[in-house]
């Protein structure tokens, strides 16, 4: 599937919705792509890209944001507090703020570095044992702590689990998002993404359906 028809997917979805036009913005997830892919795909307009490891993308956007314009890039992957610093420096986003200890880490090294990316509290609307995201119980009081720290906090993320019917979980996560006063809603991918917009998605994550499918994991 080409990107013109995932965006031409997406505006459908927008008006099927009654959302405003360009209401969602589309996350080209480019983990563990080759970099032919990715350069693709930015030939073809796409500016805003995620990657789930900072050691990958460090070793992959710096020359791409030198040659392209207008580069936006987003951590949709777990991060750990040891590369926090990295990641303020690399990201424009990040989905996955979890715990009370990444919040604090990111308000110190925003305050030292004078600078933090726009932030996500990532949810664990499955309470899944295996995956990160705070659990639904427990996302207010991140959220406050957040607010406390001065964190630029945008929205919420999930990844539903992948045996459960997705809607349940948007609906959920938009009910904690609008119980907190947040408009950003990062949910929905390759699979679901039509769901998540009518459920009020505002960022959505498409991988496979734009590049195909991802070569082995590159650690990092």
């Amino acid at each position: 599937m080409s990107l013109e028809e995932i965006k031409t997917r997406i505006a459908e979805a927008e008006r099927t919705a009654g959302r405003a036009p360009g209401a969602v913005k589309l996350i080209a997830v480019s983990k563990v792509q080759p970099l032919e892919r990715v350069e693709a795909v930015l030939e073809q307009g796409q500016r805003i890209f995620g990657e789930n490891r900072v050691q990958e993308a460090a070793g992959k956007w710096p020359d791409f944001k030198d040659r392209f314009d207008g580069v936006e890039l987003h951590l949709i992957g777990p991060l750990q507090s040891n590369k926090a610093r990295q990641a303020i420096g690399l990201f424009d986003a990040i989905h996955t703020v979890d715990r009370p200890k990444l919040a604090r880490a990111l308000a110190r090294l925003a305050q030292e570095e004078g600078r933090c990316p726009g932030l996500f509290i990532q949810v664990n609307t499955g309470e899944e044992p295996q995956k990160a995201g705070v659990l639904p119980d427990d996302t207010d009081a991140l959220v406050a702590e957040c607010r406390a720290l001065d964190l630029p906090l945008r929205g919420l993320m999930c990844i539903p689990p992948v045996e459960e019917e997705p809607s349940l979980h948007f609906a959920l996560l938009a009910k904690l998002a609008a119980r907190n006063g947040l408009d950003g809603l990062s949910m929905g991918m390759s699979g679901d993404f039509e769901s998540a917009i009518a459920l009020g998605a505002t960022h959505v994550r498409v991988g496979s359906a734009i590049f195909g499918e991802r070569s082995a994991a590159v650690p990092s």
